[in-house]
């Protein structure tokens, strides 16, 4: 956390290149930092007093409050309906439960955007995880685009009207870069840091999902061929899937970059039990957290402060937060 890593080399090179460093500004005051404390063996530690942390800003110590992780969260899901995402709504179907229980908790919120040529809110924030998993049911595919972007600063925006008190968290399920928004990257990183959002994202390849989904089986009123196998719907993993693929390499990998940034994870994943253990991951994660703030010195706008965490007379734990962030006027 203490060294440049590629993703603050890619964060860096993407401002610079978009001249946004003159543009970056924020009414942000307070720089939340989310810690997950774990022992050698990667076992979640919790037995802590707020005072063995000890977070450092450019390798001075900072004075520090520490919250408790069971504050509410309001959390939005946002789910990519595009073409090749066929596969992944499938597996999606019967997640709802995972959603508001594992995630949002017992006190917490769930909101769904969905995504593809364009962003729409499917559901306003709920508590009710059977309404959740009834509009997960009814996601169908819709067009071919990857507004990614333009899906988190709706996220964003969402989160934005809810409760200052409540943790705010977006959980994007969604190809690693994005193909057709319409906003820069460092518009949404702006935005995400102003509101100190903590965002996690489920990745997958849209070349490999289709080979995970379940077999269709003809529907027939011919005894004969009701129920016969039809061959796998291959038109997802075509060679076109594969091009868009290959020319997409070269983008900037929005799910490690938005992630690490904001201290959350980005996960990939491929059949349907990695997707529910990595919902669960996440869900254990964000309930056993250290929420580690404090108010940053006046900087230069749009320099980059590391940040780092470490237990205090523990160098047997490993604690994991955000790299950093950008600091502002």
């Amino acid at each position: 956390m203490h060294h440049r890593s590629p993703v603050r080399a890619a964060v860096l090179l993407l401002l610079f290149a978009a001249n946004a460093l003159a543009q970056f500004k924020s009414t942000a005051t307070l720089v939340v930092a989310p810690t997950t404390i774990v022992d050698a063996k990667g076992q979640y530690v919790d037995n802590l007093d707020p005072s063995d942390l000890v977070l450092y800003d450019n390798n001075v110590r900072q004075a520090i409050q520490v919250d408790e992780s069971y504050t509410p969260i309001s959390l939005v899901v946002a789910i990519q309906t595009a073409a090749n995402s066929a596969a992944v709504l499938d597996k999606l179907g019967a997640s709802g439960a995972l959603f508001t229980d594992l995630l949002a908790g017992d006190r917490g919120e769930t909101a769904l955007v969905t995504f593809s040529d364009d962003v729409r809110t499917r559901l306003e924030f709920t508590s009710d995880s059977t309404r959740l998993k009834n509009s997960l049911s009814t996601l169908r595919v819709q067009g071919t685009g990857a507004m990614a972007l333009d899906a988190v600063m709706q996220a964003l925006t969402m989160l934005a009207k809810r409760p200052a008190g409540n943790r705010k968290i977006l959980l994007m399920v969604a190809e690693k870069r994005d193909r057709t928004s319409q906003l820069k990257f460092e518009t949404v990183l702006q935005a995400a840091q102003r509101q100190n959002v903590l965002i996690y994202w489920l990745t997958y390849s849209p070349f490999l999902e289709p080979y995970t989904a379940k077999p269709k089986a003809t529907k027939s009123k011919d005894p004969s061929k009701d129920g016969r196998p039809l061959p796998p719907d291959m038109a997802p993993g075509s060679l076109i899937t594969v091009f868009t693929e290959m020319n997409q390499a070269d983008k900037p990998d929005n799910s490690a970059l938005l992630t690490q940034t904001t201290g959350g994870r980005a996960i990939n994943f491929l059949r349907k039990e990695a997707l529910e253990e990595a919902i669960q991951a996440i869900g254990a994660e964000v309930h056993r957290q250290f929420i580690l703030s404090f108010t940053p010195r006046t900087a230069k706008a749009g320099e980059f402060h590391n940040l780092r965490v470490a237990v205090h007379g523990r160098k047997d734990l490993i604690a994991r937060t955000r790299e950093g962030y950008w600091s502002v006027p």
